[in-house]
């Protein structure tokens, strides 16, 4: 599917046939991967956010983000002020971060093996809602302990267009339209490659409704 026709999806989900796609050197696409769990995601989910309910989150920088967050695992991933960082408590609770669900733990570590990393053992789970609209600017996910594990990140609920660039922000980046159920995995020598996510189209999803939904897996400590 070219970025041309990428607006054709925004009302009407099609069937992803599962398949892989590679778009670096440790980098794949794994189209629906997710699909098969959804039945077992969607209420997993629903009881975290019971605990954690998403929050909009400000920068260091004093801007409010447009994405929704929340997270669970034994960390989670929290921005403020004061700066970037993971925390076992949740800031606006006081509560422990809700434990990651089993099936989110399954989900992670299948995807990991099927991307060639076997090992791969998350703690920590952030979870991004994106309103038509919401996007994500260019970054790097380097705030855990050690770069030796992939990032495992999952689409669900309206399409979107994901950005992944070099090893500097102003290297170009390939547009990766990405549907639901397809889990994107990156890592060894493409661990801290700059990644982002243009703005969510407007658009319902016949599950989700006018939403994404994106579990991002991390090894933080």
């Amino acid at each position: 599917m070219s970025p041309d026709n990428f607006d054709l999806f925004a009302d009407v989900e099609p069937e992803q046939p599962p398949r892989r796609e590679q778009i670096g050197e440790q980098s794949w696409v794994l189209r629906g991967f997710a699909l098969p769990l959804l039945d077992q995601l969607l209420p997993a989910l629903e009881a975290v956010l019971a605990a954690a309910p998403f929050r909009q989150m400000v920068t260091p920088g004093g801007f409010t983000m447009s994405v929704a967050l929340s997270s669970c695992g034994t960390l989670g991933w929290t921005t403020d002020r004061s700066g970037y960082r993971y925390t076992r408590h949740d800031p606006q609770t006081g509560q422990p971060w809700p434990a990651m669900p089993a099936v989110f733990f399954e989900l992670a570590q299948a995807a990991a093996r099927e991307a060639g990393f076997a090992d791969f053992v998350p703690d920590s789970c952030l979870i991004n809602r994106y309103a038509p609209g919401a996007k994500m600017s260019l970054h790097q996910d380097k705030d855990e302990g050690s770069f030796g594990a992939p990032i495992v990140s999952v689409s669900l609920g309206l399409p979107a267009m994901f950005l992944f660039g070099g090893f500097e922000r102003s290297d170009k980046s390939q547009r990766v339209p990405l549907l639901h159920g397809d889990i994107v995995v990156w890592g060894g020598v493409d661990r801290l490659r700059y990644h982002g996510v243009l703005p969510i189209k407007q658009g319902h999803h016949p599950k989700l409704g006018e939403q994404r939904i994106n579990f991002t897996f991390r090894t933080a400590q």
